[in-house]
This record gives structure tokens, C-alpha cells and sequence, in this order.
């Protein structure tokens, strides 16, 4: 963003209960489901009763993320660029970690489910949302600016790592399949963290000016967007409680999704959509926002930060559980899905190579999108 506009909020007590009734709202789901008890989601004899759970699950999930993803814009509104889009790229990366581990730790009947995740997430970010933010801005605009250099050190990084955690592992012969050995996964997981802290550095320090607007952006239709705030210390409360009920609410809504893959014959490359769905959902609409406002480095900024921390984040995550636990994870994406993103990743490198996009490159992007929703369907 380039400057964001921030409003005070009136600070009675009863302003703050309108706008964070859904606070109350999830920490009471949260809590009932834990009373609860995972017998009754583990249910599946009684298909109404489990579809009406799974949707009170996703929408209370959704809805507090939702929340978390607010306050870390108002957080990121008194911090500036670039600390603002980290700020918000760590909150919604922290919901991704929470629901893939507790994904991962429900059972074993599903364990391809984080690597589904993973590159769901890659595929609905790089190519659903980044193809609808340039159509759309591309319409209202006809033509949109970014950094170039900013645009280059994200798919630099998120093709190494990507490449890496999930196309690699079908080639090494350590162990058969699409697995690592311990010693890969050990290393994996180092050069993952390592490279993603070099660029935290990169992006906050010595080169902020790669993720600045580019110089021939102008805006339109106002500010990026405009978000009320309150002191530093409510905001980051907030936060934290809103995260306490997505936590809950993941780890309850893992057991209808797990179970509903497994028993109703569902695709299992499908459990791993819904749930990048659920989490890219709030960032996913700032950044279609942002472009149809003319900020494209915004939308860069904020998909381009989700992959990376998707992949250099959540990858360790996954492979450090795995170690603990002494469960075996397939990273390895097979068939159709192996081609499918090499040529997302070029596509993506054509797309950001130029400095400016138009509707053309946001139509190759939802064309990509629409195989990967037929490859989970037909395989």
C-alpha cells in the first residue's frame, strides 16, 4: 500500500460490542464444541446433523479469521510499509499453520491432506486470485503498474521453495515415493526457515523500497482502504483472542472434513481446497479490493507474501510435526499437478516480467485455475 488511511473508531464500550460481537460469538463455539467432545463430529451415521456442524464450523472459522486479518490491518496501519503487509501475511499464514497441523494430527487416514493444502494454496492464490485481481483491475484500468524488483524476489524465492517441497521428493530415492528422508526433511526444513527469514530482511530492511508502489501507479477511487483504529494494545488483544477461537474452531472442524473425505467417497485433493479457500478468504478479498483501486503492488504484496509464507512456513511446520510424531508425510504433488505448477510458476514469471499487467495475463491465470479444478475431479 501506499499510504493508508485510518480513521478513529468512537471508543464507547458499546461501539466496541457492535463491532466485535463475533469475538463472542466464537469463543462461545469454541467452548461448546469443547464441552462437546469429538464423539459427536465424529458421527457420520446422522449426515444432517454432521453437514449443519461442518458448516457452523466453517463459517466460525471464516468469520474469525475474517476479524483476525482486521485488526492486523489496524496493526499494520501505525506500523507503515512494509512492516504493515507482514504483519498481515504472518496473521493469515498463522490460521493456515493452525488448521494444517491440526489437519495432520487428527489422524492418519488422510496423509496427503497438508500437501493438498499447500498446493491448493499456491494454485487458488497464484492463480484464482492474482487472474480475478488483474481482470477485474485490468477492466477498470486497462493497464496496472508494480515493482518489478519486488514482483522478481517473491517468485524467485517461492519458486525455489516450492519447487523444492513439492516437486522433489518425487524424484529422490532415499525412500520410494513421493517422501523425504529424515535427513532431507531435517534439511528441508533449515534452508526453508533460513530462506524465508533472508528475505523478511530483504523485504523489511536493506531493499524496502522493492515493495513499494512502482513509480507509475496512480491511484484511484481513494485510499487502498480505510481502517478505524484504536490504541496499538487493543488491536493486538484482539488479535490474539480472535486467534484463540480460530485455533479451537480448526481443530474441531478437521474431524467433519477428515471424515467426510474418507467416508463419502470425496476426492481428497478437494479437503485440501476448501480449506486454502477458508484461509486465503479474507486476504483474497483485500487484494481484489486493492486492484480494483488501482493498487496493484498491494495485491503483489499480499498473495505473493501468502505462497511464500505458505510454502516457507508451513512446509517446516508440517515436517517438524511429522518428526515429532513420528508420522510419515508425502509432500510430493503427482500426476496432472506436477505440470500443472511448472507452468504456473513460468506464467507467473511472464506475468510480473514487464512492470505492468493487463486483462490478458489475468486471463491465462483463471484458465489455470479452472485445470486445477478439473484435476481434482478428474485426475
Amino acid at each position: 500500500m501506499n499510504k493508508v488511511a485510518a480513521s478513529k473508531s468512537p471508543r464507547g464500550f458499546g461501539t466496541i460490542l457492535r463491532t466485535e460481537y463475533p469475538l463472542l460469538i466464537g469463543l462461545t463455539s469454541a467452548g461448546f464444541f469443547l464441552w462437546l467432545g469429538s464423539a459427536t463430529l465424529e458421527d457420520v451415521a446422522h449426515p444432517l446433523l454432521l453437514a449443519g456442524i461442518f458448516a457452523w464450523l466453517f463459517f466460525g472459522v471464516l468469520w474469525s479469521a475474517i476479524s483476525v486479518v482486521r485488526h492486523a490491518e489496524a496493526v499494520a496501519v501505525k506500523t507503515g510499509e512494509p512492516y504493515g503487509t507482514v504483519i498481515l501475511t504472518l496473521s493469515a499464514i498463522t490460521i493456515e499453520v493452525i488448521m494444517i497441523s491440526a489437519a495432520v494430527l487428527h489422524g492418519a487416514n488422510n496423509p496427503t491432506l497438508a500437501r493438498d493444502m499447500m498446493f491448493a494454496v499456491l494454485m487458488i492464490a497464484l492463480n484464482g486470485v492474482i487472474g480475478l485481481s488483474l481482470l477485474l483491475g485490468g477492466l477498470r484500468h486497462r493497464e496496472q503498474f508494480y515493482n518489478l524488483q519486488g514482483a522478481s524476489a517473491y517468485l524467485n524465492t517461492i519458486m525455489a521453495l516450492s519447487v523444492l517441497g513439492l516437486v522433489l521428493p518425487n524424484f529422490t530415492t532415499s525412500l520410494s515415493g513421493p517422501r523425504l528422508s529424515s535427513t532431507q526433511e531435517e534439511f528441508l526444513v533449515v534452508t526453508s526457515l533460513t530462506l524465508y527469514a533472508v528475505f523478511l530482511m530483504l523485504q523489511t530492511r536493506r531493499h524496502q523500497q522493492y515493495f513499494m508502489e512502482a513509480q507509475g501507479e496512480k491511484a484511484s477511487g481513494g485510499h487502498a482502504h480505510d481502517v478505524p483504529t484504536r490504541s496499538t494494545g487493543f488491536h493486538v488483544s484482539m488479535l490474539i483472542l480472535y486467534l484463540v477461537a480460530v485455533i479451537v474452531l480448526a481443530e474441531k472442524f478437521a474431524i467433519p472434513l477428515d471424515n467426510c473425505i474418507e467416508r463419502l467417497g470425496m476426492p481428497q485433493a478437494l479437503g485440501g481446497a476448501i480449506v486454502a479457500s477458508l484461509v486465503l478468504a479474507p486476504e483474497a478479498l483485500a487484494a481484489i479490493q486493492a486492484a480494483l483501486q488501482n493498487h496493484l503492488q498491494r495485491s503483489v504484496n499480499i498473495l505473493h507474501g501468502s505462497v511464500l509464507a505458505s510454502i516457507g512456513l508451513t512446509i517446516p511446520a508440517v515436517l517438524i510435526i511429522g518428526i515429532a510424531t513420528h508420522r510419515a508425510v508425502t509432500l510430493g504433488i503427482e500426476g496432472g499437478n506436477v505440470p500443472l505448477l511448472l507452468l504456473t510458476l513460468a506464467s507467473s514469471i511472464v506475468t510480473f516480467g514487464g512492470g505492468r499487467t493487463s486483462i490478458l495475463q489475468g486471463c491465462i491465470h483463471l484458465l489455470l485455475f479452472g485445470v486445477f479444478l478439473l484435476l481434482i475431479f478428474c485426475p
